[in-house]
């Protein structure tokens, strides 16, 4: 669990400029929570808790974590004081994360609450709102784009379907069940066409968690860079211990 001072207004853009992309994106949390609260009642703190082996452990909670949690908001259910889960692990979108753990632990959780490895990548929407992107990792990799505001992302399995010779190595691997991607898939949705896959130029990958398919997803990324004005970004990976 991590104590955090909540940055007061006349210093808060300031500081965020120092701050590491996924803090800084706490630090906006943690004043969006505190801001609808009264400023009668409004705490001087936030507190940010990992989850894995701190709340739960897989699917089961941690000691009396539910009943911490609960101590955090008042009688009515109204959040008393402001907190967040922070996590470099991601793969799903933060709504569908915030569900899970509202589950889990009995509370209230809204997505706003919910800090992810990839959370940062929202920053980077109005750089990369309509341009073709690939989304890189296990879980809902385009998913999770989709929902911050991208609006031409594919997965990078959907990708690789679309040419039979991308990854030479294929024929090699026999763990692998060849996916086929749906012209009306969710994420292929907003396109013309499945053929402007291959006349638009790919402009940036996130990485947005740990790939399955390592081999492949490299041999990709690494051919999408032969590319002018290409970008690979990473989901922030921090320790919350430091």
């Amino acid at each position: 669990m991590i104590h955090l001072q909540i940055l007061r207004k006349s210093s808060q853009a300031q500081a965020r400029k120092q701050l590491p992309p996924l803090l800084a994106a706490a630090s906006r949390s943690f004043s969006e929570l505190s801001s609808e609260q009264s400023t009668r009642s409004r705490p001087a703190f936030g507190i940010a808790f990992d989850i894995d082996g701190v709340l739960l452990l897989g699917h089961s909670p941690v000691g009396g974590s539910p009943r911490a949690l609960k101590r955090l908001y008042d009688d009515s259910g109204a959040l008393r004081i402001p907190y967040i889960f922070l996590t470099n692990g991601g793969g799903f979108p933060e709504s569908k994360r915030a569900s899970e753990l509202k589950e889990l632990l009995g509370v209230n959780v809204s997505p706003l609450q919910v800090l992810q490895g990839h959370s940062p990548f929202k920053q980077l929407v109005n750089r990369f709102e309509n341009e073709l992107i690939v989304a890189v990792g296990k879980g809902e990799p385009a998913a999770v784009m989709s929902e911050y505001g991208f609006q031409n992302v594919l997965s990078i399995d959907e990708y690789a379907s679309f040419f039979d010779n991308i990854d030479p190595l294929a024929p090699y691997k026999k763990w692998i069940s060849k996916e086929v991607v749906c012209e009306n898939s969710s994420s292929i949705k907003g396109m013309t066409q499945a053929s402007s896959i291959y006349s638009q130029r790919v402009q940036a990958a996130f990485i947005v968690s740990d790939s399955v398919d390592w081999s492949r997803d490299i041999q990709v990324t690494l051919k999408f860079q032969l590319f002018q004005n290409f970008h690979v970004h990473l989901a922030i990976e921090f320790d919350l211990s430091r």
